[in-house]
């Protein structure tokens, strides 16, 4: 039963991060990774939030601390996305983007758990 709740955390999170991607892309246009990055920010974030609630407050169960965490955010979360993209960028020459987006990407992301930590402990 855990497994078919993973999968069913893993489904929704496929699925919020395909919608968020293509809204990012175009609100931003597709000439960079806007998408990608966007979902790994908001990922990053909320992992920070509940991680936090679930490692210090123990106010999530740990079969819905592995339905968010394993299925829905592992799901939502884009990093082999990203590591394409920027391949992908870089093969085709881009190497300005490419380091642009390898530098936001970590940098904001770290930034984003440490604030969604932040927020976390705060409930």
């Amino acid at each position: 039963m855990k497994f078919l709740a993973i999968g069913l955390g893993g489904f929704l999170g496929a699925i919020a991060r395909h919608s968020i991607s293509r809204f990012t892309q175009s609100y931003f246009g597709s000439t960079f990774p806007w998408g990608t990055l966007a979902v790994n920010i908001s990922g990053s974030f909320l992992i920070g939030v509940v991680y936090s609630i679930a490692a210090e407050k123990f106010i999530i169960y740990p079969h819905l601390r592995a339905v968010l965490l394993i299925g829905f955010i592992g799901s939502y979360t884009t990093f082999s996305a990203f590591s394409l993209e920027t391949f992908t960028l870089m093969e085709s020459g881009n190497l300005f983007q490419a380091t642009a987006n390898v530098f936001m990407s970590l940098t904001i992301c770290l930034v984003a758990v440490y604030s969604g930590t932040l927020v976390g402990r705060l409930v």
